[in-house]
This record gives C-alpha cells, structure tokens and sequence, in this order.
C-alpha cells in the first residue's frame, strides 16, 4: 500500500525561523513597493497584511533576534514604505513593549533586542515632519499617549527590577547580583538611549521627562560591579538632563542639584575615569608617547653599533601607521566614549558635591591613575588634536568649559593648587614641540597649566577655532587671578607660558586679516589681553623666583615691535576703546586707558632703558651689545622706576553661565545624541 507522505526537496538553503517571520511581518512592504512599480493602489493588496494574531507575536519573541537581518531589511525601506506600512510597525512596537514587562526572560531580551534594532534604525531616518511621521510610525496620534506611557514605564521598571516582575528586589547569586538580570536592565537602558537619541528633537522624550528614571539609573549603578557599565546609565542621565533645557525647568537638572548620596557619586566617578582612560588609550594605540628608558640596545644603537644589540623577541608587533594612516585615524577619535563627557559637564555645572568627589578621590587600585587625572589625560589628548575634526573641537571646548566651572570654584581651586593632591597625569606628547618632562608627581593646577599650554601651541591654525581659544585663556585667567587674590607662590615652569602667550601674539598679529571675519575676535583678543597684562602687572604676588619675572619683562621688550603692529591691526576692535573683556569684569579697565596702551607703554619704557644703556658703552660710534647680567640689572632697575597706568581689577571675572554658551550646548547635544545612537549601534 503507498504511503500518504509525499517526498519533499531538500532545499538548497534553510532559512533561519525568525528570518522568516521578519519577512512576513513586512510583506506589506513589498506589496506597497511593487504596486508602486505597477501604477496599482495598495488597497488592491489588502489580503497581504501581516499575520497580527497571539501566536505569531509569541513564537516571535520567544526567537532570539536576528540583528543583521532586521537592520538590513529596516535600512531597505523608505519613509515613505514606513508611513504606508504604519500598521505592521506599530503593531511591532506595541507588542515589543507588551512584551519588555512580561516576566519572561527570554521574550524580555527579545523584545528589548528588536527594539534597540528598530528603533535605532527607524528613527535615524530623514523625515519632513519628524514629530508628527515618527509618531505615526510608531504608535499613532491617537495611541501615542497611552502606549509611550506605558513604554516608558516599562523601560523604568525593567532598569530597576530586571524585568522578573514589579519592583521586585533583585535576586542575589551568592557574592554578586543575577547576571542575567544586570544584562537586561543594561539593554533596557540602551532602548532608552536609542529613543531619546534618536527622537531627541521630537516630544516623544517629554514622557521620559513626565516619568523619572534618575532613581533607577542611580540604583543600577549602585548594583553593577564592572565599572565600565556605567557608561550606559550615566550617557542617558546625561541626554535626558539636557532636553529642552533652556525651554523649560528640566527635572533631572533639579535631581542633580539634589543629589547627594557619596556611595553613588563614587561609583560614577570611579567609571567614569576608566571610560576617560579607555578613551585616552586609542590615541596611544596609534602612536605611543612615551619615551623608551635606557637599554643596551638604544645605547649601541646611538653609537652606531645598532648590528650588534641583541634581537628582540620574535613575537610580532603591530606596524606603526604612516603619516597618512595617523592623520586618519587621529581624526576619527574620540571615539564614542567621549559622548559621557556631557554628563560629567552637567554634573560638575550642577553639583558642588560631585565636583570635590571628583577632584579628591583616590585611585581604586596603587598602580591605576584616579579619576579626575584620567580626565585631563584625556583632555590633553583631545586638545592636543582638537584641529583635526570639528568633532574634536566640540569635546575639547567642552572639557575647557568644564575645567573653567572647576577652577572658578575658591574652595576646588584650592585643592587643585594643593600639592597634597600632586599626581602624576599622562599628557599628550605626540606632536613637536612637546611638553616638559616632569617625573615626580604635581599638583594638578600645574597640569592643568601645561594642558591649556598646549593646545594653545597645537591648534594655530588660519582657520582659528575661536571659541576653543577663548574658552582656554578663560582657563588661564581664572587660575593666575587665584594666586595673585592669595598670594600663592606657585613653583612652575613659567618661561614656557610667556612664550606660548608671546608665539600667540604672533600668529594673531601675523593673520589678523584672515582672523578678523570671525564675530569672536574681539573677546578673544580682549581675554589674551587681560591675561598678559595680568601676568606683566602682578607676576611679582606669584611668581617663586625674580628670573620668572625679569624673563616676562624681556620677552614684552623683544616682542615690543609686534605689540605696534598688534594694536594697529586689531585698532578697531573692543580691547583696543578700553571695552571689558565679555568673560571678565565689566569695570576691569578705565575706560581711557586702553589695554594694548599699556603693553605697549611697558615695551617702551623697557626699551629706553636699555637704549641707554647701550649708549653708556658706545665704541667708535657704535653701541655696545649688553651682556645677559647686564640685561637682567637693566629690567630690574627699570621695574623700579616703571608706573603703569591704572587698570585694576582685571583678576575679577563674571562666573559661568549656561545661557551665554547655548546655541554652543545645543550643538554638543546634537553631536552626543549622533554618538549615542552609535553607541546603542555597536552593543
């Protein structure tokens, strides 16, 4: 008797189950797609609407994802496709976030997985009216209410819960937490990433705004134990504190004012330094800054016998990018890490109490660096090559922004001149001319000092970044207006500032017309300005020795012909009228007296010193060359006899406020949310 069964082909390929089920989900699409093509209306294909039934959303999510698969087939449709198609995606994310709360682990994971994919995808697209078509997307004008609430408050009680019921206290697996909990409350905390990044100019994060989460973001990282998982919870604290900021009282601003737990605040410095020092170590990874102690190798190779050191090991090595590559690959970093660098900022702009927390905590292990000196490593890295993408700039103007709220504050300023907070910090030195070596550790003012430095020297460009340049010397007034109101005598390598201060002199005076488009300028030369002049004015209240001092006065001498031709090339901008400086004090010059005036009076008067000098040793006509002692006597003598004109109170300066720099914050907002939505793209 035959069999009933019939004999089916082996197929040449098998198709994975949820694969399948992706591709009938969005069956519609193609229907739409191919109607278009065929001048037919899509009503014609009603029938092809996706299955919506229990059991096909069930065996969906009960299916580990397929990442590839569903972001390839979301990256192939159109806004357009979207908005037709508007009853499969809504349906997809309805059910997602029926699912999220479920109690099932495993479709928990599913849903939290498939989100992440569409919603990163969904809302990276172009559209016209991005409120309005997004919504529609994805729950519908008329649901959008009722299912973002509830989306919201799933995302909240899967963070704080793991998604093993409501508000249940975690179960404990002996010395640590559920793993497998810890994973899906991270996951969660990407979902709220991927929305609020990628709808950060949409109303749909105002019902992140209407539901709090700084709770649970706090009591997850008060719960992990890896530091580096930080990063996610304190990225979405950070994009959610600054939404819509400076439209309306923003709560999270008022949770960080508030917020004083220590246990907490340790946490979130503690990770976020190893983020900084993760981040600081892909600039090493392309060049290594260091230099290489003594070997017997370098010693042969340095006297020509390089033949007979002995081999290294055959283990090998990576080959150092060329020029070309290094140009790439710098200009490419920070990498997205960098983007928890805008919650640092609001943290430290918000809460005194995070601020001390950062600067005095120690390192968590003898042989690691501590928080806030991974910071400025980081920082001086960033600047360092700050020229090199527009990118750079943004988070190297950030961190100057940052480090200016740190040293405005007398009590933090104190501790960063302390040498009881002296640490040993890893600045950038990959580019000529470099840095001092100093081996023994400093106090942190004098590496914040160095930094500043430094990316003055290493960002000249004819296409100045204005703001960055500005934001710097900020920097430097804030800390020489510190020890000139106390009195500190602050041991430092002090030549290297007048001649990077005099070096930018001169490439100001050198492309004043090229600069002079910029609306920036003035502040800028006015802020230079009142820095020189401050240190020529009061350097004997902190500077340890008189050479310091002498040396100023004798750079100011040598550069007296481009003080000249500075005042003639910037003669109708603010500083020149006797207008303050737009950071400083608004009563910090008389308004007859000019700041370039002064500068200028102290070259002259310097000048005709040594003129006279030189006229006392005249041989056979000629005037005799004064020896180095000789010079330093002159100076001496001259800043005896030397009356500056009036003009006090340049070490007074307005503080900082947000308001000032907001079209500045908004565009780190943009670019933080761009960075984050890579972040959510890579996990």
């Amino acid at each position: 008797m035959d069999s009933p069964l019939t004999r089916q082909n082996r197929p040449s390929s098998f198709q994975p189950k949820i694969d399948s089920l992706y591709e009938q989900l969005f069956r519609v699409v193609r229907v739409i797609t191919s109607a278009r093509d065929h001048f037919l209306t899509a009503s014609q294909h009603e029938d092809e609407e996706p299955e919506s039934d229990d059991g096909f959303w069930r065996e969906f999510f009960l299916l580990r994802p397929d990442k590839a698969s569903l972001q390839r087939r979301l990256e192939n449709i159109s806004v357009d496709d979207l908005l037709h198609t508007q009853g499969a995606t809504q349906q997809l994310f309805q059910q997602a976030v029926a699912r999220i709360n479920s109690g099932n682990r495993v479709s928990d994971e599913s849903a939290l997985d498939t989100l992440t994919v569409f919603l990163d995808i969904v809302l990276a697209k172009r559209y016209t009216n991005p409120s309005s078509e997004i919504i529609t997307i994805l729950a519908g004008l008329d649901d959008v209410d009722t299912i973002f609430s509830d989306f919201a408050n799933a995302i909240d009680n899967v963070i704080r819960s793991g998604g093993s019921g409501k508000f249940t206290v975690l179960p404990k697996v002996r010395l640590g937490l559920d793993l497998l909990a810890v994973e899906i409350r991270r996951k969660a905390i990407g979902v709220a990433i991927a929305l609020i990044a990628g709808a950060y100019q949409t109303s749909l994060v105002s019902y992140f705004t209407h539901r709090d989460l700084f709770p649970c973001l706090m009591e997850y990282i008060q719960d992990v134990e890896d530091q580096f998982r930080v990063f996610e919870p304190f990225l979405l604290l950070g994009l959610l504190a600054n939404y819509n900021k400076f439209e309306f009282r923003n709560p999270y601003r008022l949770r960080l004012e508030d917020f004083v737990n220590e246990t907490a605040l340790q946490k979130i410095t503690l990770g976020f330094g190893a983020v900084c020092s993760r981040s600081r170590d892909n600039y090493v990874a392309i060049q290594e800054d260091i230099e290489e102690g003594w070997t017997l190798s370098n010693t042969l190779k340095y006297i020509g016998l390089g033949v007979l050191a002995p081999s290294r090991s055959s283990t090998p090595t990576r080959n150092a990018p060329n020029t070309e590559e290094s140009r790439n690959l710098f200009s490419a970093l920070p990498k997205q890490d960098a983007s928890i660098l805008l919650p640092m900022y609001d943290f430290t702009n918000a809460n005194k109490l995070f601020s001390h927390t950062f600067i005095s905590i120690p390192s968590p292990t003898p042989k690691s660096e501590t928080p806030f000196s991974a910071y400025l490593s980081l920082t001086s890295y960033i600047l360092h090559h700050a020229y090199r993408s527009p990118r750079s700039t943004l988070y190297g103007h950030l961190n100057l922004i940052s480090l200016r709220i740190l040293v405005e504050d007398q009590s933090l300023c104190t501790r960063i001149f302390s040498p009881d907070l002296s640490q040993n910090v890893r600045l950038c030195r990959q580019r000529p001319p470099f840095l001092p070596t100093t081996p023994s550790p400093r106090p942190l003012a004098a590496v914040i000092f160095d930094m500043t430095i430094d990316a003055i020297t290493h960002n000249l460009r004819r296409r100045l970044s204005v703001p960055l340049y500005i934001a710097a010397l900020d920097i430097l007034h804030r800390l020489l207006s510190y020890l000139i109101t106390t009195r500190t005598r602050f041991p430092y390598h002090w030549p290297l500032l007048w001649q990077t201060l005099l070096s930018l002199l001169r490439f100001l005076t050198t492309y004043s017309e090229a600069l002079t488009p910029d609306p920036d300028l003035p502040a800028l030369i006015d802020t230079f300005l009142a820095v020189l002049l401050l240190a020529v004015g009061s350097g004997d209240s902190f500077l340890p020795e008189t050479e310091a001092y002498d040396d100023l006065f004798y750079k100011i001498v040598e550069n007296g012909h481009l003080l000249s031709r500075f005042k003639l090339a910037f003669a109708h901008l603010s500083g020149f009228t006797g207008a303050p400086p737009a950071t400083l004090n608004p009563h910090t010059v008389a308004s007859s007296t000019a700041l370039i005036d002064i500068l200028v009076s102290i070259s002259n008067h310097f000048t005709a010193l040594l003129e006279e000098e030189k006229g006392k040793g005249t041989i056979f006509g000629e005037k005799a060359c004064l020896s180095p002692k000789e010079v330093s006597k002159v100076i001496r003598r001259g800043c005896e006899t030397l009356r500056m004109p009036e003009a006090e109170g340049l070490e007074r300066w307005i503080p900082w406020r947000e308001v000032d720099e907001k079209g500045f914050l908004k565009r780190v907002g943009r670019g933080v949310c761009e960075d984050a939505r890579r972040v959510v793209g890579r996990s």
